[in-house]
């Protein structure tokens, strides 16, 4: 595996499969980073808007988007799309649609 930690974290994010989401902790841990859920947010805060990287995939450890207005509403609706459903309390069923 390479060694740049971003590279790391990216390649194992690029996989998450539509349809699926991840933890900030479980793609910590898949990059070789365990323990640094925090760590992983601010990486995908720092993505550019253009991304093509599936940062709307990835979730906090209660299943819930904890992204702030209005990107919370752009984050429902890309998981929306990809047939995953959010409840009005934006949870996300992690025995359902997780991946892992």
């Amino acid at each position: 595996m390479n060694n740049d930690p971003l590279q790391q974290l990216y390649t194992v994010l690029a996989a998450v499969p539509a349809g699926r989401v991840i933890t900030y902790g479980q793609l910590a841990a898949q990059a070789g980073y365990p323990r640094r859920a925090r760590w992983v947010g601010q990486m995908l805060n720092r993505l550019p808007a253009d991304t093509t990287l599936p940062w709307h995939r990835v979730v906090n450890a209660q299943g819930k988007i904890s992204q702030p207005a209005p990107h919370n509403a752009r984050q429902k609706e890309r998981l929306l799309a990809e047939n995953v459903e959010v409840s009005a309390t934006w949870r996300i069923d992690l025995k359902r649609f997780g991946w892992m």
